[in-house]
């Protein structure tokens, strides 16, 4: 049995995690609050990019637009959205297996110190990683959407395709790949925006006049839809980052008050035994006395 010296040093050891595992936690459910907030405030201007691109979709011709047409995919360009720190449980883990599992010629672009170190880490072909902070502005992503377009547009990869952990509750974040260029169906496309936005089917049948014309607003409008959908998905990271850290620290501080009763239990026990020992030395010493 370890001496009470020992023990005392453990459970003061075990009272500090579990203060520092409690203050994580209560950070960690600030910002997730705030980061499902943020994604929730954008969802009207899905909404309203959704109704505008619905009327414009039987009005121009798809195969004009170069982010709409379909090509020969010989490498794949994927963003792979992670954390900057770490004490979030297994949500990048589950990320890297997904990369693992693409076998197929692919240029990484990485958001997250952590999914850059494992793409330098595993030797594959990442050719930009940015930074984004709690607060995930706008301002912060848009230069990550500008690379990938501009590499898209230019035929330096075929497709734009990004792996992030999907927001579905407190506790589960899946990893998803989420495809994203071309958008080979407008029609498809909008649907799926309306879906993600949490609204129904369009029905505005007014006929609707586009100035100059209908091509040259779509060309306009299609970069902002790629611009709000990686935003999009970047604040849904920050949740799950913000959920999987606060449920990893609550977890923590549990194991850590269990663990704390267990050493406390051990703590008396030995203290008793030492005493029972110094009882029956006293009473041997006095029976020898005699």
């Amino acid at each position: 049995m370890a001496s009470t010296r020992d023990i005392r040093r453990r459970i003061k050891s075990v009272k500090n995690t579990r203060q520092i595992t409690k203050a994580m936690e209560l950070v960690a459910a600030s910002k997730m609050k705030k980061a499902q907030q943020a994604a929730i405030a954008a969802r009207p201007y899905s909404q309203l990019m959704a109704d505008m691109l619905a009327a414009l979709a039987g009005r121009v011709d798809e195969s004009l637009h170069p982010l709409l047409v379909r090509r020969e995919v010989k490498i794949r360009g994927i963003l792979l959205v992670t954390t900057d720190k770490g004490l979030c449980g297994p949500l990048n883990a589950n990320l890297f297996k997904v990369v693992l599992d693409v076998k197929s010629p692919a240029k990484f672009v990485a958001v997250g110190r952590k999914g850059a170190q494992f793409l330098a880490r595993t030797k594959r072909d990442m050719i930009a990683d940015f930074t984004v902070t709690d607060r995930c502005g706008f301002a912060e992503v848009k230069p990550v959407v500008e690379f990938l377009t501009k590499q898209f547009l230019d035929g330096a990869i075929d497709t734009v395709e990004i792996i992030y952990p999907r927001f579905k509750n407190t506790l589960v974040q899946e990893p998803v790949t989420r495809p994203l260029l071309p958008l080979t169906n407008l029609k498809d496309f909008i649907t799926h925006l309306r879906r993600d936005s949490g609204h129904g089917k369009f029905s505005d049948d007014r006929d609707m006049l586009f100035e100059p014309n209908a091509q040259q607003v779509l060309d306009a409008l299609l970069p902002y839809y790629v611009n709000r959908c990686i935003h999009q998905l970047i604040l849904s990271a920050k949740a799950s980052e913000h959920s999987s850290r606060m449920v990893a620290m609550k977890t923590a501080k549990d194991n850590a008050t269990k663990l704390l009763g267990d050493l406390t239990l051990e703590y008396n026990k030995a203290r008793q035994a030492g005493i029972t020992q110094e009882i029956l030395e006293i009473a041997a010493a006095a029976f020898s006395a005699q």
